[in-house]
């Protein structure tokens, strides 16, 4: 297939937004893949906030980023990603290029725990205060558990009254696919 699938894809836009030496939030752990990533992305100069509120999520972080030895380019906080532009230190504010939102639930984890359309959305309006002209929010969206529409449905409300002199805002998706798959927003800061 030559188009690019959903999480290709959102790694593709990360990619032209990030540079060595940048500074990046993983808005939503999970087991971790995203912050290694981003970590390997901004290199030894760079910085990666991480935000979760499962302890299992900042553990698996935790233990993948040590076994790449790449723990000291990440700050994780066992915290919800509402709470970023209070814990990502001022001297940063106005420099961070790049954040991905994995929303649902951990995957082998407790499908109970799933991520908010309400922080989510005060999680974005924080990072497009604190981001850098032409930084990339990535979401991607799993709706395809109980919650999930629910969640989709606000935040595509969301973004389409996100103001286009503020930012750029797309939809990737799949149409012809079963059972739900993700899709991604993306919003780029003018």
């Amino acid at each position: 297939m030559k188009m690019e699938r959903i999480l290709p894809y959102a790694k593709s836009l990360l990619k032209k937004a990030i540079q060595t030496g940048d500074v990046v939030v993983d808005a939503t752990l999970g087991n971790g893949h995203d912050t290694l990533f981003l970590a390997d992305l901004v290199g030894e100069t760079g910085k990666v906030f991480g935000f979760d509120v499962q302890e299992e999520a900042i553990h698996a972080s935790n233990e993948r980023l040590s076994a790449h030895a790449m723990l000291e380019r990440v700050t994780l906080f066992h915290e919800g990603h509402e709470h970023l532009s209070e814990k990502i230190p001022t001297n940063y504010h106005g420099k961070i290029t790049g954040a991905i939102f994995n929303l649902g639930y951990l995957p082998g984890s407790d499908k109970s725990i799933v991520t908010q359309p309400e922080t989510t959305i005060v999680a974005i309006e924080q990072l497009m205060k604190i981001m850098a002209p032409q930084g990339i929010i990535v979401l991607v969206i799993y709706h395809g558990h109980e919650k999930g529409a629910v969640e989709r449905d606000s935040l595509i409300q969301y973004c389409q009254e996100i103001d286009q002199k503020t930012a750029h805002v797309l939809q990737y998706q799949f149409i012809n696919q079963l059972n739900n798959p993700p899709f991604v927003v993306a919003i780029e800061k003018r």
